[in-house]
C-alpha cells in the first residue's frame, strides 16, 4: 500500500513539471523566434524486494520480486521547426525561413563579452550606425559587427547580403548545427552551444521585412493543460484514498 502512495506521488511531481513546461511556451506565445519546449518521463529501474525480518523464515532474506517506484522526470527537449513568418515592413526585421541562426554578440551585466545565437531577427540600428538586438547587443556578419549608414537605405537579400547604395556593405554570419542537441537555451530568447558542438552550412533564406513567431498553437498547449491537470487530480485522488486506507488500517482495524 505504501509503495502506491509513493507511486502517486511520484505521478503528481511529474505533472507538476510538465505543467511548468507548458505554462512557459504559453508566455511565450507572442515572443519572436521562440521555439516550444517539451517534456518526457521516464520509469524507476525495477528494484528487487525482499521479505526481512521473518523470525519464522530461516531464510528471511527471501527475494519477493522485481517492484517499480512509479515514475520520474525525464529530460526536456526543444522543438526547433519553423514557426509562422508574419510580415512587418521594417527592413530591419528579419526572418530565417530554414535552418540556422543568427549571430549575435551577447554582453551580460559584468561586461563580459560571448557568442549567442537566436531565431529573433527583430534588430534596428543604434546611434553610431551598428545593426543590435532590441536589447542592444551586436548583431555579427561574416567580418564581425555590422556598421552601416543610418541615413541611407538598406536591401538585404535571401542570402543574408546588405546593400547600400548598390553596394554591398555586410553579410549575416548565419549558424547552422549538426546536431541541435549540442545547444541549450540562454535567457529569454537566446542559445549557447556546449562542448562537442560541430558546426554546418545551414540550408536558409533570409526574408526582410518579417519576424518569425512562436512555433506553437496556443490551442493545443491549452488542450495538453487541460490533459496534465486531470492526471495531476488523478494522482491527488489516489493519495488520498491511500491516505484513507492508511488512518482505517492504523485507527480502527484490530480494536476489539
Amino acid at each position: 500500500m505504501v509503495k502506491g502512495l509513493y507511486t502517486a506521488y511520484t505521478g503528481m511531481i511529474n505533472e507538476q513539471h510538465r505543467m511548468d513546461v507548458l505554462t512557459n511556451n504559453l508566455a511565450n506565445a507572442s515572443t519572436v523566434g521562440f521555439k516550444k519546449e517539451g517534456a518526457t518521463s521516464q520509469s524507476f529501474d525495477e528494484v528487487l524486494a525482499y521479505k526481512i525480518k521473518d523470525t519464522t523464515d530461516p531464510n528471511w532474506a527471501r527475494p519477493l520480486g522485481d517492484i517499480s517506484l512509479g515514475v520520474k522526470i525525464g529530460e526536456n527537449y526543444t522543438d526547433y521547426s519553423q514557426g509562422s513568418i508574419r510580415e512587418t515592413g521594417n527592413t530591419f526585421d528579419m526572418a530565417i525561413s530554414g535552418s540556422g541562426f543568427f549571430t549575435v554578440q551577447f554582453t551580460n551585466k559584468k561586461g563580459e563579452q560571448s557568442i549567442k545565437y537566436t531565431r529573433d531577427g527583430s534588430f534596428t540600428l543604434n546611434k553610431e550606425g551598428y545593426l543590435v538586438t532590441k536589447d542592444g547587443d551586436f548583431v555579427q556578419g561574416t567580418a564581425g559587427r555590422i556598421r552601416l549608414d543610418p541615413l541611407q537605405p538598406a536591401n538585404i537579400d535571401e542570402a543574408g547580403n546588405i546593400y547600400q547604395n548598390n553596394t554591398r556593405v555586410a553579410t549575416l554570419d548565419i549558424t547552422d548545427f549538426e546536431d541541435y542537441n549540442y545547444l541549450e537555451h540562454y535567457g529569454e530568447n537566446y542559445y549557447q552551444t556546449v562542448e562537442g558542438f560541430e558546426e554546418k552550412a545551414g540550408d536558409y533564406k533570409i526574408v526582410s521585412g518579417y519576424l518569425e513567431m512562436a512555433n506553437m498553437s496556443v490551442v493545443t498547449e491549452m488542450v495538453n493543460m487541460i490533459s496534465v491537470s486531470r492526471a495531476y487530480e488523478t494522482n491527488q485522488k489516489m493519495v488520498q484514498t491511500y491516505d484513507t486506507s492508511l488512518e482505517i488500517a492504523a485507527n480502527q482495524l484490530g480494536k476489539v
